[in-house]
């Protein structure tokens, strides 16, 4: 049976992009065989190369989200590097930017200007809150936007609200920006047309509240941050165990308390006593409740936690660090890390997400050096050597 190609071969994305936002979502659109132009300032190019120097010499950041990109080093403030993005644009099927607020039309690269000038093109503005409104203006960093969606307010402790560990706000802000290329797309094979695509980090993450919210806004009170206990199931929390480490389980129901009561706890009598026997029960005793689990699970390793509480069909995980993450078995038997080409050799990253199959397997193409394609790019365009030189000597590319 052949191969079908990758869904987006053939479709050209140029991007004016910085951080995550943007870039998370073109480096997909790039995993599903789009050719992805990156443009980028001359003077150091997106600033999250300069983030970190962890893998090995390059930003974490910068791996992450820009691998299978050709990069292209313009100077957009000068009208002889602007005018070749416009003419990279000419011939792209999608173009997306997530300047600061005003930058993009200024230089004319809004998406509705440019979907006017181009019927076919789809063109994606990201912001933090959006074109209009009292915070249109505001700088919208990702931990900035977390505080004013609410997440902060619904993660950590009860004595302290805390950030979620990953850029929440970027990534949701992404995933709106991947599908809604991908619906437009659909749409112009449809209509012809394309359009212009508008995603807020804000309003991405707002959705992202989902059920506090929905409770709140009907009636609910706000909810109690639990660490990584459950707000309303008991028991349902990480528990220390011998060696150091921490087991979560959740009991779902009162059939699985009986059985927790009985084969993990050892504690038969428990199932039946009305301070634990419903979960109201155990929520309104939740600490004497994760006193009669810590007490079990103390004495026993994570492997032996886990093994009794799996055999006794209780939903449990190990507490895992990130580095437990990167040597996860399951990973592993899913042969989900492949290595990709960069700057400084071979790096280690995970397939995406997307299986599709009978599909080609996704292009997880290098990561660029700063300006690497910036002449092949230009020659493209038919741009000759030597305008190429003056250009180079004029600082408008690099």
């Amino acid at each position: 049976m052949s191969t079908q190609p990758l869904p987006l071969e053939g479709i050209t994305v140029v991007a004016v992009e910085q951080a995550v936002s943007a870039p998370f979502a073109t480096r997909q659109l790039a995993d599903l065989g789009a050719r992805v132009v990156k443009v980028e300032r001359t003077d150091g190019g997106d600033f999250a190369r300069a983030y970190d120097t962890a893998a090995r010499g390059l930003a974490s950041h910068f791996v992450w989200c820009n691998r299978g990109k050709e990069s292209v080093a313009l100077d957009l403030k000068d009208p002889r590097g602007l005018d070749v993005l416009h003419r990279l644009i000419a011939e792209a099927d999608v173009f997306v930017q997530n300047l600061a607020h005003g930058a993009a039309a200024r230089l004319g690269l809004d998406a509705a200007t440019l979907c006017a000038a181009h019927p076919r093109l789809v063109a994606v503005d990201i912001s933090g809150y959006g074109a209009e409104g009292p915070y249109a203006h505001k700088r919208a960093y990702d931990m900035l936007v977390q505080c004013e969606a609410g997440l902060v307010s619904v993660t950590g402790t009860p004595e302290r609200p805390v950030k979620a560990g990953i850029p929440a706000a970027d990534i949701a802000a992404a995933m709106y920006a991947f599908s809604g290329v991908l619906a437009a797309l659909v749409r112009r094979g449809t209509t012809g047309r394309g359009g212009p695509v508008e995603i807020s980090m804000l309003e991405a993450l707002a959705e992202w509240l989902g059920h506090p919210l929905h409770h709140v806004m009907h009636g609910g009170t706000e909810p109690a941050r639990t660490g990584v206990a459950h707000a309303v199931i008991a028991p349902y929390d990480a528990y220390p165990t011998a060696d150091g480490r921490q087991v979560l389980l959740s009991v779902q129901n009162d059939r699985e308390w009986r059985r927790l009561a009985e084969l993990v706890l050892d504690q038969g009598e428990l199932a039946d006593d009305p301070a634990f026997a419903t979960n109201a029960a155990r929520v309104a005793h939740r600490a004497r409740t994760d006193e009669a689990v810590g007490r079990a699970l103390a004495g026993l390793t994570a492997e032996e936690a886990a093994g009794r509480l799996e055999s006794a069909g209780i939903a449990c995980a190990r507490l895992n660090t990130v580095e437990d993450v990167a040597g996860h078995p399951q990973l592993a038997a899913r042969r989900r890390w492949r290595e990709v080409e960069s700057p400084v050799g071979p790096l280690r990253a995970l397939l995406p997400p997307i299986n599709l199959g009978g599909s080609q397997e996704p292009r997880m193409g290098a990561v660029p050096a700063l300006g690497q394609h910036t002449c092949a790019t230009l020659r493209a365009l038919g741009m000759t050597d030597e305008q190429m030189a003056e250009l180079r000597r004029d600082g408008v590319i690099a």
